[in-house]
């Protein structure tokens, strides 16, 4: 059996106050996470509403499976952008509401054999879905040194991505990269420490961002969500940077769409002190027009 699941889900509340789910509709957590979020989202939707829940990792599923027993959830292992697909295969045209939450759960975070951390030294891996695709180390040891610097500088905001290429690419040309700590160091050594932020930050997630096509599947979901929504129906998505956040904000002043919220809603005080994953979650709400 999968040890119960250690994510604390952010922004609880405001995501059932915001988007409202009522008793006998059907909702979509497109990330399932430790199910945090769709126990609440079920409990609301009872006995004769759904709950369809999706997640890349098989393992979180499973984790999730023993906190929904009793609920009228249904579990699929898919990513998020493949949420029409899903539907059509359960036969279900249309739903009342949609949650994504797009931060990673506790559990991923902290297995370090998943390498999204380099607090902890791991394989430097980083896929969501550790059945398919490329992974960090992949894309680190194989990728041009101005490749490397334009997805630091992308997807990490990095300012000093062209020096920390240039000094992986080095490195690697007598040791390939292999482990979170190894290219933390590398990393460490080419970026000054700015305030209380570990220099790593910035690269360790562009490189997260470019394994997973983290942007690309989330505006593969925005333009998907007005085909799949009820009118009147809920989308209620959790960023955790500004990246993300745009791309929801710029689709949610569409004309399918009354925003919900004029500006992001935040954890509170008692929240992000509670839980420190908290304080760069930002909830945006909408309303799919009649």
């Amino acid at each position: 059996m999968s040890p119960p699941p250690k994510h604390v889900p952010v922004l609880a509340s405001e995501v059932l106050r915001l988007a409202d789910p009522q008793p006998g509709q059907t909702w979509v957590d497109c990330t399932l996470g430790g199910g945090g979020h769709a126990k609440l989202l079920a409990e609301r939707l009872g006995s004769s509403g759904r709950l369809i829940g999706l997640d890349q990792d098989a393992t979180m599923l499973e984790r999730a499976r023993p906190v929904l027993s009793g609920l009228p959830a249904t579990l699929r292992h898919a990513n998020f952008d493949q949420l029409a697909e899903v539907l059509h295969g359960l036969n279900i045209e249309s739903v009342d509401g949609v949650l994504a939450d797009l931060g990673f759960a506790s559990d991923q975070m902290d297995d370090r054999g998943r390498g999204f951390s380099f607090r902890d030294d791991g394989p430097l891996d980083m896929r969501l879905d550790p059945t398919a695709g490329t992974t960090a180390a992949d894309l680190v040891n194989r990728m041009s040194e101005a490749a490397l610097a334009d997805v630091f500088f992308e997807f990490g905001e990095e300012r000093h991505s062209r020096r920390v290429a240039k000094r992986i690419v080095e490195r690697r040309a007598a040791q390939p990269f292999t482990t979170t700590a190894d290219l933390a160091e590398i990393v460490r050594r080419s970026v000054p420490r700015s305030g209380g932020i570990d220099p790593a930050t910035r690269v360790f997630q562009a490189l997260r961002i470019a394994v997973n096509d983290e942007l690309g599947t989330l505006e593969r979901l925005l333009v998907a969500l007005p085909g799949v929504m009820k009118p009147g129906g809920r989308a209620a998505i959790i960023s955790f940077h500004s990246l993300e956040d745009r791309r929801v904000k710029q689709a949610f002043k569409g004309e399918e769409w009354r925003p919900l919220t004029k500006k992001p809603v935040e954890a509170n005080d008692e929240e992000a002190s509670r839980n420190p994953r908290s304080r760069s979650a930002k909830l945006r709400v909408a309303e799919r027009k009649n």
